[in-house]
Parts: C-alpha cells; structure tokens; sequence
C-alpha cells in the first residue's frame, strides 16, 4: 500500500502535486504535536508538586519531603525552559540571545515592560538613537550603545520591553533575558507612575531563567567521585533546612549516588539546588525609576525607601550622574594607570579591571598585550595597595583602585 502511494505520487503533474500540498499544508507536523502534549504534561507536573508544597505543613518533620519536591520541581522547570534533560539538551536556540558583540570594559542591560522608558535612557546616557514612541513594543530587537564614564568604556543594550511569561517564550522574552545572563549589571527599568508589583513580575521571571539577582554564588562544594555513597561535612551551623538526610534525597533526585559535599555557609535548600544545576548566573541589579517628574514628592518618599534603587527622569535628564555613579560602585571596576620609564602617568586612558577577580599585575599586563607577560621581569607600583612608594612587586600582586605600574622588561627584551 506504501509502495502505491508513492508511485502515485510520482507520476502526478507538477499542478497536481502543488494542489496536494495546497489542500494539506494545515495539517499538524506530528513532532510539534508530541512536543505540544510534552510542554503541557511538564506544566501539569509542575503545578501538582507546587499544589502538594502549598498544602504540606512547613516543620522539621516535613523538611526531608520538601526538599524532596524542591528538586522535582527545579529539574521539571528546568525541562521546560531548555527542553527534555534540562541543562543538557533543548532546542538548538532554546537559550541564544541577540547576536550583540560584547565590546567596552564592561557591559549592562535594560530590562523592563514595554513602554517605560529605556530607548530615551539609552539615548540620553550613549547618544545612540533608539526609536522611542507613546506606543508599546517600539524597541524589537537589541539596541547597543557605548557611553564613557571615569575613563571606562561601558557598553549599554536596550532590550525589548518583556511582559510576563517571558520565561516561557512569550515576546521573544528568552531571547531577552539570554541576554541579559551575558551582562556585568542588569538595570531594571520601571515607570515610576506604575504599580511597583511590576518590579515583582520581572524579578520571578528573571528567577524562573536562572538569573539570581543581586546574590553571589553560595559556598558549597560538590565533587563526584567513583564509591562510598554521599559524604556530608558542613563547617558551618545550619539553620536553614539543610542536613545530610536533605541532602542525600535531593543528591538522589539528580541520580548521584557517589559525591562529597562541603558547605562553608549557612545555605537553603534551594541554593544547594542552585549548585547541583549549575547553570545559574549571578548577576547584581539595579532598580531604576524612570518618569519621577509623573509623580508626586510624597510618592518619591515612599520610594525612597526601597534597597538598590535610583529615581531619575530619563526625558528631563534628572539625576542621571546618580545612576552613573551607582552603576560605577555595581560594575566594582578599577582604573589602573599606566606609566612609561621616565614619564608622567597616562591618567587620560586608564586600564580598566574587575574587582571581584582580585586583579593582579598579570591580568593588568594580559589586557595590555598577551604576550607582555612573557617579557615581563617585575613592575614598580605606586598606590593603594604598594606598601611604600613605590613598590617593586611581582606578576602575583593584588592591584586596587587608582593604582600606578611601571612594567620592566627582562634584560635583553624588546
């Protein structure tokens, strides 16, 4: 029956085969249907776990049960987000972003709903031209620009304005906040004149796609190794729900049988889980409300009182060296100057480095040229962190902030 079929198909005209297509290009491609059922069965699991922890009593008794449902439910989100195996596998562009390339000493991202402003901040801080309009979804794709601040060179993406669900897919929201995974800040832009429980809708998305805002990595550490079972040390008190029974259920979850674990802080069950993912980005946040000249002086009081915020008028250009300066102090960039044998330091050009990597005097000559630090024989420096001036200090010497170096060369060296 197969082999007629085809040979019928064959031996049709081209116009016969075209109305075939025709009266047949609205049937469903069986793969998407499957994926369609997969999707909602996923969705289905995940709302009855999030039913049984909503219904579960929260006590000491109940803890190894809820740890039990933490990981299900973190595995099945992840499932969601990058397809069948979580991390490991997905669609080919289930996490890609905007093809934007990452240039400047630093980079940042406006995130926030359509309509609030970001495309005039992004012009008023770089000078690029962002189109702007009374309407929503002006921006729809990403805009990058590039703004000079202290002699760093920080480049700003304009992302398109995310609603919520965007961590489903919804508005090109993965595409969005893929990108805003690769940035060293994330602004998160909000109209002043709007609820503020739109700050709490972009941060549960930002959350559901493994952004953890404004927190650092947690101290633990998971090594696998070939038998012996899991191994539990903590070197600090917990009281946060973790022990070695937890532990050991959410370890089985993720089908490790055989690893080691040490935590040297006191963590959360779901910060442990965040560890065992692995995929997680930790990136520090900056609330921007935009639009205050809306809004009165009482409600600007009322604001006032939130953490990690800036109120500022993008269109006005109200406080805009504020939020510089707060993005400077978010960013804990370093300005190291560079001075040649015999001459006075170039305070115009400095070289710019991150204080969370602890900088040294090799990533300081790597930045200049790589292959300096093959020629390099030690270096003079004056400044914070020289204990007299000026110091003659190795590749190993931590730099800080406005730091002067003199690199010499090896004898003989170009």
């Amino acid at each position: 029956r197969d082999r007629s079929f085809v040979d019928d198909t064959i031996a049709v005209t081209t116009k016969q085969y075209r109305d075939w297509k025709h009266s047949h290009r609205n049937l469903v491609n069986p793969t998407t249907k499957h994926s369609m059922s997969s999707k909602d069965d996923i969705q289905a699991k995940i709302a009855a776990i999030e039913a049984e922890y909503a219904r579960t009593q929260k006590n000491k008794a109940t803890s190894y049960h809820l740890g039990t449902l933490k990981a299900k439910l973190a595995k099945l989100k992840s499932e969601l987000i990058n397809g069948p195996g979580g991390k490991s596998s997905g669609s080919k562009d289930a996490g890609r972003g905007f093809d934007v390339n990452k240039s400047g000493d630093t980079r940042i991202g406006l995130v926030g709903f359509p309509s609030v402003g970001k495309s005039t901040l992004l012009t008023s801080l770089t000078g690029t031209r962002s189109e702007a309009a009374a309407y929503e979804f002006t921006t729809l794709t990403c805009i990058p620009g590039t703004m000079n601040y202290k002699g760093a060179r920080i480049q700003v993406l304009d992302l398109p304005g995310i609603i919520e669900g965007a961590a489903d897919g919804k508005g090109r929201g993965r595409q969005v906040i893929s990108t805003a995974r690769t940035c060293n800040l994330i602004l998160v832009v909000l109209d002043a004149s709007k609820p503020v429980t739109h700050k709490k809708i972009i941060e549960q998305e930002l959350f559901n796609f493994g952004i953890r805002i404004n927190q650092k990595r947690p101290e633990i550490k998971i090594v696998k190794k070939e038998s012996g079972g899991i191994g539990y040390q903590e070197m600090v008190t917990q009281t946060k729900g973790m022990n070695s029974e937890v532990v050991r259920l959410v370890m089985k979850e993720y089908k490790v049988s055989c690893a080691e674990v040490i935590v040297r802080e006191d963590v959360t069950v779901d910060q442990f889980i965040d560890v065992i993912e692995g995929n997680r980005s930790y990136v520090p946040v900056l609330y921007v409300f935009n639009k205050i000249d809306s809004i009165t002086i009482e409600e600007l009081d009322i604001l006032d009182n939130m953490p990690n915020y800036v109120p500022i008028s993008s269109t006005l250009k109200w406080n805009l060296e504020e939020l510089l300066e707060a993005v400077w102090d978010r960013c804990n960039m370093l300005r190291i100057y560079t001075k040649p044998k015999g001459r006075m330091p170039d305070y115009e050009e400095p070289v710019i480095l991150h204080a969370a990597r602890n900088p040294t005097i090799e990533e300081f000559c790597n930045r200049l040229h790589k292959s300096l630090i093959s020629e390099f024989a030690h270096a003079f420096v004056w400044g914070k962190s020289a204990k007299h001036q000026p110091q003659r200090c190795g590749k190993d010497h931590v730099l800080e902030d406005e730091d002067i170096v003199q690199i010499c060369k090896k004898v003989g060296g170009n």
